[in-house]
């Protein structure tokens, strides 16, 4: 994919290639007491990748084949739950053993991708 080396605005950015790691968990699941998401979230953090989000989902299954929605009649705490995780292939590759025994349920996907980061022009470089 052929990007510009500048976008709109004088905002400078560079492209990369990178990984994406997506980790589906049951909402539910915790690690020493404190929700896995964020166990996840701030061990990537300490790791030093580029960032994590996490994204509550309102309604899905996994390998037990029961769907569990967060409609108000229903008393599932088992909504599903992604964090993804983009940073460069060696990295991810070396979070990878953060994870081990983390997870007891759940599904983790790496997907090759082109990220683009935006930085704000050096100084000096504003407005033109």
């Amino acid at each position: 994919m052929n990007l510009p080396a500048t976008w709109r605005g004088g905002r400078v950015n560079t492209t990369f290639p990178a990984v994406r790691m997506t980790i589906h968990i049951h909402g539910s699941e915790s690690w020493h007491h404190k929700p896995l998401a964020a166990e996840i979230v701030h061990r990537a953090h300490q790791f030093g990748l580029a960032g994590a989000s996490v994204f509550h989902g309102a309604e899905g299954f996994g390998s037990s084949s029961v769907v569990h929605t967060g409609h108000p009649m229903s008393i599932s705490d088992e909504l599903p739950l992604v964090i993804i995780v983009v940073d460069v292939p060696e990295r991810i590759e070396a979070f990878l053993p953060q994870l081990v025994g983390l997870i007891d349920h759940g599904m983790i996907t790496l997907e090759e991708v082109t990220a683009i980061r935006y930085a704000p022009p050096a100084a000096g470089q504003r407005g033109r």
